[in-house]
């Protein structure tokens, strides 16, 4: 109770900030640094701005350099002359990140472990678009709604730097930033693209400015058959963005993103299956179809007004409606409908006569979900099975302060308080066994106080620390409700602590995080069987451990050598049934590098690397491992003339036959089916115009 006592005096410094913002004199202006060199995307240095890369990605990087912990902002322009079509192509070097394609859009994502053995999509990890949440109010989510094409750029929150957006979970936060009229970089896009595996994909996007109005439009069409028979998918996306500026730091803004999404699955193989054919499907996915339908309809509208020189209000409304059809073991059919309000207030000012910073806000959220399952039979609906009603309420109310007791050193206080609901009702189906009555509810209210501190000189560069404590309350799906009620499942709990160095130095640039989590009832998943494809346990106490590093090497003006590097060390810490053994799905050692030439002409070449050096475990009791692997890729591309550019990205270009991904089992034999191949040779291409 000590380091929790003294973590939550600490943050309560943030508070008397906020309420002196309205008579507080302005703040002392900052140094500006030197000029970043560089071209690492994923590092946050404070200082002037890269020419290479537009002003509104520069202030993005020096507003997260002001947080005393692990963050990134990834710009459109690292990668728009590859073939990103989703969020793992989108976030390929940023430090820390676990990032990998199951199929056609699912990607497993981790951040420092977060829902390492969820069996499908997200959990423990925020991922949002323009600061408002893509998971469900009950904290489950998928990222397949984000089109890499409408991202301006895409903020990395590692752990517990999330407090921005009141976020406490183990993983942090990723946000995705719509382009604006303003800041697209562009009038009219027209893009096309495609390769391998019938892939094909169009885009086109217009952005204007009258006044103080701006539009920014955009739609992707995506359609393709897919490494693995059993892939193909049909994809649609579009957004429209109007805002209205009424001055400096002034502004409402409509936004509306919706998407039409039809993948089929190919499924996870046994190893034999794998061995003797990586290309071909799980047996019973061809045969009952299985794959994932949905579409969905994103609104927010939001403001940031200044309201004085110290103060800034940032605020949003906002509504979600989504339908699933998702033919899997069964045939899942969902309509779920999400609501919202996020409000911060900025401050910047002087405490004491020293420099000072905070912020505090509120977010609330609801939303519920009316869930049928029923029989697959190819596809297709047969008999009920399943009917429930759920829905989910949540609370945030955070702050976090900086006072900075020296020209160079700031102490950091802050804290959440967060509460969650579950309401569960599922209803008997005449004549279905199996099928029960059930009214059931949960409530959890947490608190999480985080105390950090922050060093930089004159040059940008910075050395950090902090510890933050983070909770997760069971989503539905970790509850499993059944006719005697809810599953058991207890909050996860963590403290976790980590220091840090990121700045720019000659020809480098460089960003490294180590970080330790201690984590008590830790939400773990895995396989049961074809039927039941995923149930969810607390461990009793686990470690999460690790180093993420990028270091971009500037060797001359025309080549650049850009690597990250990724140790993660997760394991139980002397658990009764799997002592300290490893947790299974991410690699202890995972490692990418590119180098890139860049000629006067316009043209480049950049050969790269992923490199997952170690095994990755398949099962908690460490009976069976996946083997390490290398993939080695070239990517190339010409600038025509200003506006009109070509690119080459070749992947695989060994082919080499490798598991990308795996599901979590307690004890994996050879009947588990819990292998993911990753993609063999692919060659893709693509041509875009600006004008």
């Amino acid at each position: 109770m000590r380091p929790f006592r003294r973590a939550l005096l600490l943050a309560t410094a943030c508070w008397p900030a906020v309420a002196q913002a309205g008579n507080a004199a302005p703040p002392a202006p900052v140094p500006s640094a030197p000029a970043l060199a560089a071209t690492l995307e994923s590092v946050i240095v404070t200082g002037a701005r890269n020419p290479e890369e537009p002003p509104v990605v520069g202030d993005a990087r020096k507003r997260l350099s002001e947080t005393p912990g692990a963050v990134s902002v990834i710009s459109a322009e690292s990668y728009e002359k590859r073939f990103a079509v989703a969020l793992d192509d989108m976030l390929r070097d940023a430090p820390g990140v676990y990032a990998q394609r199951k199929w056609g859009g699912d990607i497993r994502i981790s951040i420092r472990g977060s829902g390492i053995g969820n069996a499908n999509h997200n959990r423990g990890l925020l991922i949002a678009q323009d600061g408002l949440p893509l998971n469900e109010a009950d904290g489950f989510g998928d990222s397949q709604s984000i089109d890499p094409l409408i991202a301006r750029f895409t903020e990395v929150y590692r752990g517990g730097n999330a407090l921005r957006f009141g976020g406490a979970l183990l993983g942090g936060a990723i946000n995705v930033v719509t382009p604006t009229g303003r800041n697209a970089g562009y009038e009219n896009q027209a893009r096309v693209d495609g390769g391998s595996y019938g892939m094909l994909r169009e885009h086109v996007a217009a952005a204007r400015v009258a006044g103080d109005w701006d539009l920014y439009a955009a739609a992707t069409n995506q359609t393709g058959q897919g490494y693995r028979p059993q892939s193909q998918q049909n994809l649609q996306f579009g957004s429209l963005t109007i805002g209205r500026s009424f001055g400096e730091d002034r502004e409402v803004r409509l936004i509306v993103n919706g998407s039409n999404i039809n993948q089929e699955i190919p499924g996870s193989l046994t190893l034999a299956q794998f061995n003797a054919n990586p290309r071909q499907p799980a047996p019973g996915n061809y045969a009952n179809d299985q794959g994932r339908n949905s579409r969905g309809v994103r609104t927010s509208l939001r403001t940031t007004w200044r309201l004085n020189d110290q103060t800034v209000f940032e605020g949003a409304l906002y509504g979600v409606w989504k339908d699933l059809d998702h033919p899997i073991f069964q045939v899942i059919d969902q309509q779920s409908r999400n609501y919202g309000a996020f409000g911060r207030l900025d401050w910047k000012g002087e405490l004491g006569g020293r420099r000072a910073d905070a912020f505090a806000g509120v977010w609330l959220r609801t939303g519920d979900l009316d869930s049928n399952f029923y029989v697959n039979r190819k596809g297709a609906r047969g008999t009920p099975t399943s009917i429930s009603l759920q829905n989910a309420d949540a609370v945030d109310v955070f702050g976090e302060g900086r006072l900075f007791v020296t020209e160079h050193v700031a102490l950091v206080g802050g804290a959440t308080y967060g509460s969650a609901k579950r309401d569960y009702l599922s209803f008997a189906i005449p004549g279905v066994a199996g099928t029960f009555n059930l009214k059931a509810s949960k409530d959890y209210d947490w608190v999480s106080p985080r105390v950090g501190l922050l060093w930089e000189d004159e040059t940008g560069a910075q050395l950090f620390a902090n510890i933050t404590r983070s909770v997760e309350p069971p989503n539905f799906g970790s509850l499993s409700p059944t006719g005697k009620g809810f599953a058991p499942i207890r909050p996860q709990k963590a403290w976790t602590g980590e220091i840090g160095a990121r700045g720019h130095r000659g020809p480098f640039t460089y960003d490294i995080t180590l970080y330790r989590a201690r984590l008590r009832d830790e939400l773990l998943m895995f396989s049961v069987d074809q039927d039941h494809p995923a149930s969810t346990f607390n461990a009793d106490k686990t470690i999460h451990q690790g180093l993420e590093a990028a270091l971009d090497w500037k060797i001359t003006d025309s080549l650049r050598l850009r690597q990250t590097y990724t140790w993660s060390d997760f394991r139980f810490d002397g658990d009764a049934q799997y002592r300290d053994n490893r947790l299974p799905i991410v690699p202890e050692h995972v490692y990418r590098a590119e180098l890139r030439y860049d000629h006067p002409a316009g043209w480049f070449v950049a050969p790269s690397v992923e490199w997952a050096a170690s095994d990755a475990w398949v099962d908690y009791a460490n009976n069976t491992r996946t083997a390490s692997y290398a993939v080695f890729n070239l990517n190339a591309g010409w600038n025509v003339t200003r506006g009109i550019a070509v690119f080459v990205d070749a992947r695989n270009l060994f082919d080499k036959a490798y598991v990308s991904n795996v599901q979590a089992q307690t004890r994996a034999t050879a009947a588990s089916a819990a292998y993911w191949p990753g993609d063999g040779r692919s060659i893709f291409g693509g041509l875009s115009w600006s004008f």
